[in-house]
């Protein structure tokens, strides 16, 4: 009989071992739960500057206007995007102070350039190009007094 009562005892404590493991695996509590977050973007920290590459040189009665075109210097850490650059006549300084040249003694077409176009971070990025500087040719009109002349040209960008 002992035998047959540690026989019974061994089935017992395997049966309630193998309930513990099995109801085990089975056994979980469920929860819902919920939560929150969030994202900051950043923000254009850097400068863009619009740089002038092509040399205008000997404006004249009767010469061919000459195209302005450039880069940019993008001193932010990410690429921004330029819509288009414009140019206008900022100045006209003579030689001597006192000459009469002025703005309107000069054609500035296609001051309005398309860009379109993502630059890079960094010195002499991306390129612009189109407007054109001519000098107006007045037939009856001594021009003298822009002889010497620098004509100052100033640059906006969307």
């Amino acid at each position: 009989m002992k035998a047959s009562k540690k026989r019974m005892t061994r089935i017992t404590v395997v049966a309630a071992a193998l309930g513990l493991v099995g109801g085990g695996a089975y056994a979980y509590w469920t929860l819902t739960g919920n939560g929150s977050g969030s994202a900051a973007t950043g923000s254009i920290t850097g400068t863009l500057t619009v740089n002038q590459t092509t040399v205008v040189t000997d404006l004249r009665p009767g010469g061919a206007a000459q195209t302005l075109s450039g880069t940019f210097d993008n001193l932010d850490d990410s690429p921004v995007y330029v819509n288009s650059v414009t140019v206008a006549i900022s100045s006209v300084v003579t030689d001597p102070v006192d000459g009469t040249c002025a703005a309107a003694d000069y054609t500035l077409t296609g001051a309005n350039m398309l860009v379109e176009a993502q630059v890079p971070a960094g010195t002499s990025q991306g390129t612009w190009t189109g407007a054109t500087l001519a000098f107006n040719n007045k037939a009856d009109v001594n021009q003298d007094d822009c002889q010497g002349a620098t004509v100052n040209l100033s640059y906006t960008t969307d």
